[in-house]
């Protein structure tokens, strides 16, 4: 064996080589892969916002640029000079930039971003630099260069690109260990964003993209990490049965919409009986709606179920100095506007010793041509010599730094020593030229040097408000066509639970204690949804809140179930139970707001042998009022009483009850129905999204009570009457007045009717019986107009009309104008002629004024003041929701109930 070998150190190689095991090198050969892939592929520079692709794309594009079309596949060719990974890679690259609409001018089929059609092949297509770009994105001066990949070119590090360019296109990249997505900002807001930063102001910037839309940046925390936008489409209703969808999210298209609309349907999610793609110059996605299927759910349920909602998760990391960071916008947009500072700081630099260079050289040459000192070099008999004559001939009539001006003499103070070099090339003008040289001109020329580098030294001293001025000009010269697509905006949390289409129907075997979708052979509760919530109520005081399946058990004898939702605090259970240990009566009023699903949980003491003895469900909170029978074999005195659930107050599930009776029960039959204990709701509308809501969001519509209904006005010349539902969403810019509804209502209306041209006025009730329909109470005649609505008892209002050239004004009050007449009369003439402007100017126990522009349609817009809310309470009539009262034997097990009803229980 040889020792030498033996003695070798682990590690080491025989001849002193270092090994490298297995571990280290994929660590080593793996940071060096991670390292390049960041650097050179996936993650933009900050100093340019372009990825090297991008980076290289331009630069040959530059050094092709003659003002004309190039072929797609000729600056591929030429781009892989600079760029190592084949033509693949840069082709879509290009056309990625191309579709941005910033940088390339494109002529022929690029692809479009909103269907997700690709575009034609390299050989077909042309582009060429926008003048954006060759404005922004290059100057040789200010270039740092290296050398490309093979070494036989120069390639730009980065460019000197003088504008927020990642901020503006947006940047996604996947690399090894970390990836970047910066989305897309407008270009108007990003230059003035740039303006307030040179200003000393905080800019607040937000995404924008090309396909328009709607933004929530409740979330979006400056594009930091972490930070969250949700982003969706722009969904128009139609009519009752149709929308159009003509907007996308980001990062959608028509096919990819498409699909997950399909998807959401054969899921059961919405209902859609036909999708139709109209996408030509605009989108225009249109669904047909099934039958019976609300507008408004589905737009809810489409956000909820589909890519009508999408949500990204800005993540924006930049090469800074060769490493990546992770930055928020603010910071990159700040990072960028001093980049641009400094460049167009180098650019005013790099212009002053220009014109300080042409103002040196023209000045030598004035004084050597008019002071004829190349007539002192005819002598010489040496180029040194040469030089030497004319350096003093020159000295005689300048000062330079090193032979500065001394008192009494009149020289031309040069800005820098003369060279060399300025001799040389003084010996180089024509013979030609020193006789035909013009000194006027040489003096002006001379001069506007002077004025421009005066010009220049200003702008380097005020260098803010030169890079401002640029940022201006950039805005004036290419901000046409590029105002802001998205829509800033503010998304409603949507409950799925709310918006899933009924898409499974709930089944009760309630002898066995069984719920479920599928079983059909059973008793119909309801139509649900096949993710939805089912309570149950059984007969032992128990219930239990579980997740629909096609059969589950929850108890056997099953009084009660429903779908259940979370958070309802006006559903009201009202219950009497019998403990079997005292053999009390108890009763108990109670709200089901939160729960374990699959847990049981008992309403009664927990003793053996206790039951309900009464139960019913009442959606907004109502009272009752039942008749209790005792048994005659008690001791008690009053055998028969009235109980009154209003005197209980609604506690929490938990809690024990007030005690009724301590003898025994025979039967309890309800004898009616009171008003809600929960109070009338405060209605309000938001005048945006047209939603009602009780959080004082908009316009205040009044009190609702159980039976309350909503009137609304349309600007058709139509009305509605719908029962109060929270879910409902009103289009706002169709509705002219909207307010609770009574049967005492009075319609105020001023119209005219398009085939006797005249201005009419009516008054009317109600006298229509179906709800959720709407009726016209206008003429139908082509050209009729709804001009002005109200429900107040005696409204004011000023109208004003043209007779000739003239303009009249005049005043009238509706309730003595006309008296209350039939919906369908055609009311009275108030003038034969169109109205300007109705302007209502009195009101009956309100203050206050709403305009009503008759020709341009104008919205009005009120605000409702506390009397209103006031008047609408006290007009308010009561209608009790109606219950269906049902008796149950002791021997009984089974009764079809539905979801509402009383349960009543004879002993």
């Amino acid at each position: 064996m040889n020792k030498d070998k033996d003695n070798v150190q682990p590690g080491k190689e025989p001849d002193g080589d270092e090994l490298i095991t297995l571990s280290g090198m994929y660590k080593e050969y793996f940071l060096d892969y991670a390292s390049y892939v960041i650097l050179e592929r996936a993650v933009p520079d900050i100093d340019d916002g372009l990825k090297p692709v991008q980076r290289r794309i331009l630069h040959a594009m530059k050094e092709m640029d003659d003002g004309r079309f190039h072929k797609v596949a000729n600056i591929i060719g030429q781009t892989m000079q600079y760029h190592p990974h084949g033509d693949a890679s840069i082709g879509d690259a290009l056309v990625n930039m191309g579709q941005k609409d910033l940088l390339i001018d494109c002529q022929g089929n690029w692809g479009d971003v909103r269907t997700g059609d690709s575009a034609a092949a390299p050989r077909y297509i042309e582009a060429r630099l926008t003048k954006f770009a060759l404005e922004v994105l290059f100057n040789p001066q200010t270039t740092d260069w290296q050398l490309t990949y093979d070494g036989r070119k120069k390639e730009p590090i980065t460019l000197p690109v003088k504008f927020p360019l990642v901020l503006s296109q947006g940047v996604e990249g996947i690399a090894v260990g970390l990836s970047t997505k910066i989305l897309p900002h407008n270009f108007i807001e990003l230059i003035k964003a740039s303006i307030k930063i040179l200003e000393g102001k905080k800019p607040v910037i937000y995404p924008d993209f090309q396909t328009g839309g709607m933004i929530d940046i409740n979330d979006y925390q400056d594009g930091h990490r972490g930070g969250r936008v949700k982003i969706r489409a722009k969904i128009q209703q139609y009519d009752k049965s149709t929308l159009n969808i003509i907007e996308l999210p980001f990062g959608v298209t028509t096919n990819t919409l498409i699909d997950s609309i399909l998807k959401a349907n054969d899921k059961g999610q919405i209902k859609i009986k036909k999708v139709h793609d109209n996408t030509a110059k605009d989108v225009e996605i249109q669904l047909e709606l099934m039958p019976g299927v609300s507008p408004d759910v589905t737009i809810d349920a489409l956000y909820a179920f589909t890519d009508c909602e999408v949500a990204y998760s800005p993540n924006a990391c930049v090469i800074v100095d060769n490493k990546p960071m992770f930055l928020s916008v603010p910071e990159i947009l700040q990072i960028s506007t001093f980049q641009t500072r400094d460049l167009l700081k180098r650019e005013l630099e790099i212009k002053k010793d220009e014109l300080e260079e042409k103002w040196h050289h023209a000045s030598l040459e004035k004084i050597f041509i008019e002071n004829r000192i190349y007539r002192d070099i005819e002598e010489c008999e040496s180029w040194e010599e040469v030089i030497k004559t004319i350096d003093i001939g020159l000295k005689k009539f300048v000062a330079t730094p090193s032979y500065p001006l001394k008192a009494g003499e009149k020289k031309l103070v040069m800005m820098r020593d003369i060279t060399d070099d300025d001799i040389a090339r003084l010996t180089e003008i024509k013979i030609k030229r020193i006789s035909k040289y013009n000194t006027f001109k040489a003096d002006e020329m001379m001069a506007n040097l002077l004025a421009e580098l005066e010009q220049v030294k200003y702008d380097l001293e005020h260098l803010t408000e030169f890079a401002i001025a640029y940022f201006t000009r950039l805005l004036e010269k290419y901000s046409k066509g590029r105002e802001r697509r998205t829509i800033i905006s503010s998304f409603d949390t949507i409950e799925i639970k709310e918006v899933v289409a009924n898409n499974a129907k709930l089944y009760v075997d309630r002898k066995e204690g069984f719920i479920g979708m599928g079983m059909k052979k059973d008793e119909f509760v309801c139509d649900c949804s096949d993710i939805a919530d089912i309570i149950a109520f059984t007969r032992d005081g128990k219930f239990k809140v579980v997740r629909i399946s096609d059969k589950v058990f929850v108890g056997k004898d099953i009084i009660h179930t429903a779908v259940w939702l979370k958070s309802d605090d006006r559903t009201t259970y009202n219950l009497m139970y019998l403990d079997g240990q005292s053999g009390k009566s108890y009763a108990k009023r109670f709200n089901v707001t939160a729960i374990t699903r699959d847990k049981e949980y008992d309403l009664t003491q927990g003793s053996k042998g206790s039951k309900l003895v009464y139960f019913t469900s009442n959606p907004n909170g109502e009272s009752e009022i039942v008749n209790i029978q005792l048994s005659q074999g008690s001791t008690a005195k009053k055998k028969v009483f009235d109980f009154d659930f209003a005197d209980l107050a609604i506690k929490g599930r938990t809690s024990q009850g007030n005690v009724v009776t301590k003898y025994p029960v025979r039967k309890i039959s309800q004898i009616s129905v009171g008003k809600s204990s929960l109070g009338a709701m405060q209605i309000y509308m938001d005048e945006v999204s047209g939603k009602l809501n009780q959080d004082e969001r908009g316009k205040y519509l009044g009190a609702f009570d159980t039976g309350s209904r909503l009137l609304s006005i349309f600007k058709d010349g139509s009305y509605e009457i719908n029962e109060l539902d929270l879910n409902k969403k009103y289009d706002v810019n169709n509705i002219l007045e909207i307010g609770n509804y009574s049967e005492d209502t009075i319609i105020n209306a001023i119209y005219f009717e398009g085939e006797k041209g005249f201005t009419m006025v009516k008054r009317f009730k109600i006298e229509t019986s179906t709800f959720d329909q709407k009726f016209i109470f206008i003429s139908e005649s082509p050209g009729s107009k709804l001009y002005f609505a109200s429900m107040d008892k005696a409204p004011v209002v000023k109208y004003s009309y043209k007779v000739g050239a003239t303009k009249e004004e005049k005043e009238v009050s509706l309730s003595d104008f006309i008296d209350v007449k039939g919906w369908k009369a055609m009311g009275n003439r108030l003038i034969e002629a169109k109205l300007l402007k109705v302007e209502k100017i009195k009101q009956d126990a309100l203050e206050g004024s709403d305009d009503v522009d008759a020709e341009d349609d104008m919205e009005r817009s009120e605000d409702n003041t506390e009397n209103e809310k006031e008047s609408n309470q006290n007009d308010l009539p009561i209608q009790p929701e109606k219950k269906v009262s049902k008796s149950i034997d002791s021997d009984q097990k089974t009764s079809k109930l539905k979801p509402g009803d009383t349960i009543e229980f004879d002993f």
